[in-house]
């Protein structure tokens, strides 16, 4: 498939993969590797020790008969003071596997529908000579969209400390691209380069 090149003079155009650009939007499948992606930030708080995890002897503190005192197997015990809890409450796990053909499967399918939507603006070359954020607004003044996400190559520093005063652009490196950050923005902005490189780390499986 084509896309065209936006700051080209010449209708210049890069040709895509289909295999990779041009797929069917798959909700279940990127439904999955959300929840999977999300799971994975989630942490357990709440964590407590049972008797065989608290610090103490395993020793009987005295004899079983003859003392007059209750009979005791270990000062580890639920009803001892600073022994183990009965029902020990753990972190709970809320990680949701999946294996790197569907976690680049969904990528791809959201790049497609990306394309689809022309939300996907691709430049020859993306960069600014200072890092002035008028320079970056002239650029993107085009651009109809609330929230924009510029993925680069290798981050240029002009572009990052260009965008970091603007609050609806993000700039990230395409080794960090995620399905999350993908589908967070109204539009994403690249460069021939970098699109190359996706294309060229979404078809290693």
């Amino acid at each position: 498939m084509k896309l065209f090149l936006k700051d080209s003079n010449n209708n210049d155009f890069i040709n895509l993969s289909n295999s990779i650009f041009n797929r069917s939007f798959n909700i279940k499948l990127i439904h999955q590797v959300l929840l999977s992606y999300i799971s994975i930030s989630k942490k357990g708080t709440k964590s407590q020790k049972s008797r065989a995890e608290v610090s103490g002897s395993g020793k009987k503190p005295w004899k079983q008969k003859g003392t007059g005192r209750a009979r005791v197997g270990s000062i580890r015990s639920p009803i001892w003071r600073s022994g183990g809890v009965t029902f020990a409450s753990r972190c709970k796990n809320n990680f949701k596997k999946i294996n790197k053909k569907m976690y680049k499967g969904a990528i791809k399918s959201i790049f497609s529908e990306l394309i689809r939507k022309k939300k996907l603006i691709v430049f020859k070359e993306f960069n600014i000579k200072y890092p002035k954020t008028k320079l970056l607004v002239k650029k993107l003044e085009f651009i109809n969209f609330n929230k924009i996400l510029i993925i680069l190559n290798n981050l240029n520093k002009n572009i990052f400390l260009s965008a970091r005063n603007m609050k609806r652009v993000f700039t990230i490196e395409y080794r960090f691209i995620n399905p999350v950050v993908l589908l967070s923005y109204d539009v994403v902005v690249t460069n021939l380069n970098t699109l190359k490189e996706i294309e060229k780390s979404l078809n290693e499986i």
